[in-house]
């Protein structure tokens, strides 16, 4: 085992309760011994990459040069059972596993580790996170289309785990509002076409009086920037909405004649990342994954001063962002050349944020 310890001053301090070693450290080792030394539900986040199932030839060799399918599971099985050791109750783990073809097949690889860890393991899976790469290997295949997607599991080992979802894809810029969900503006026309609408709509007067009055209440909710807009369906003018359930919009149209659709603004927050491929000039790791991906579910599942570890570090993409996040990280790889490399990316990153800062201090005055 060999530390490669980070002498730079970070920038948090935050006080745990439990001593976790390897604090803010790229150690050389196998990670199915290393995390022995990991403290159980000390770790806040794991998110990794393993290296995938007879892919490529990683330095150091380790897990993905199994000769089975079967064998491979089994060895990602014994990393990811102390990954749920070490995670607190309040923590996830991410792991991001690639397919492989055998014989023209596809092995589904991702899923057969995913339902290992689940039924071996105990843990919940929240979500299957794709990822999709904006800019795919161009292969030329004449009888399969070109792989563009890959999985990120999200674990956890409780229901208390952390979950910020409003930090998850933020916005650059706050969505633009028009005050009205059809394009009107919030003017004296919104919500106009509406009452036509009903008037001539085959609804009884007395469904068309609470139609009109709630109408009416939504207008003034869009006026008073509580709401960002609405839509409106009324029975015989628009079409019906499938499913439901009692109380539901189906169960309101049936039994008002219409039902209100109220719009916040608030953009969905779907299972996909798009961002394209990493490429780093002299990387000697065949396959990094972006530090976006890796910052999005950063800010998902933690705070400011938690502890994220990669078991499987490779080129030091979840340090980086680990660091650019104010958490404090713990790397692990069997590969010395890589934990290297991560290294000295970690303090070319350091190094950039400390001119920054510099300069941001020198234009103050």
């Amino acid at each position: 085992m060999r530390k490669i310890k980070d002498q730079a001053p970070i920038a948090y301090s935050v006080t745990h309760p439990v001593e976790v070693p390897f604090w803010n450290e790229i150690v050389c080792g196998d990670s199915a011994d290393l995390l022995k030394s990991i403290p159980t539900n000390s770790v806040d986040l794991v998110i990794t990459s393993p290296p995938y199932f007879q892919q490529r030839e990683y330095d150091g060799g380790g897990v993905g040069n199994e000769k089975k399918p079967d064998d491979y599971i089994s060895a990602l099985m014994k990393i990811f059972s102390e990954c749920v050791r070490a995670i607190k109750p309040t923590g996830s783990i991410v792991f991001n596993v690639g397919d492989k073809y055998e014989d023209s097949s596809l092995l589904l690889m991702p899923y057969r580790f995913a339902i290992a860890a689940t039924e071996q393991c105990g843990v919940t899976l929240v979500n299957n996170v794709t990822w999709v790469k904006s800019n795919p290997t161009p292969r030329q295949f004449k009888r399969r289309l070109v792989s563009s997607t890959e999985p990120f599991f999200h674990f956890v080992k409780s229901q208390d785990y952390k979950y910020f979802l409003d930090e998850f894809l933020k916005p650059v810029e706050e969505p633009k509002t028009n005050g009205n969900g059809n394009g009107n503006g919030a003017g004296e026309n919104v919500g106009k076409k509406y009452f036509l609408l009903i008037e001539q709509s085959m609804l009884t007067q007395k469904q068309k009086e609470m139609a009109k009055n709630g109408l009416e209440e939504v207008i003034e909710e869009v006026r008073n920037g509580e709401i960002q807009g609405f839509r409106m369906k009324i029975r015989g003018i628009h079409s019906e909405p499938f499913g439901g359930q009692e109380g539901g919009r189906k169960i309101q149209l049936d039994k008002n004649g219409f039902t209100i659709i109220r719009i916040y603004g608030n953009p969905l927050k779907k299972d996909v990342i798009t961002t394209p491929v990493e490429s780093l000039k002299n990387c000697p790791h065949p396959a990094i994954y972006p530090v976006k991906i890796v910052d999005e579910f950063i800010k998902l599942l933690t705070q400011k001063g938690d502890i994220v570890l990669d078991p499987f570090v490779g080129s030091g993409s979840t340090a980086v962002a680990a660091f650019q996040n104010e958490r404090a990280y713990i790397g692990f790889d069997i590969s010395e050349e890589y934990c290297l490399f991560a290294q000295k990316r970690l303090s070319s990153v350091k190094h950039q944020l400390s001119l920054w800062e510099r300069s941001n201090v020198a234009n103050a005055y």
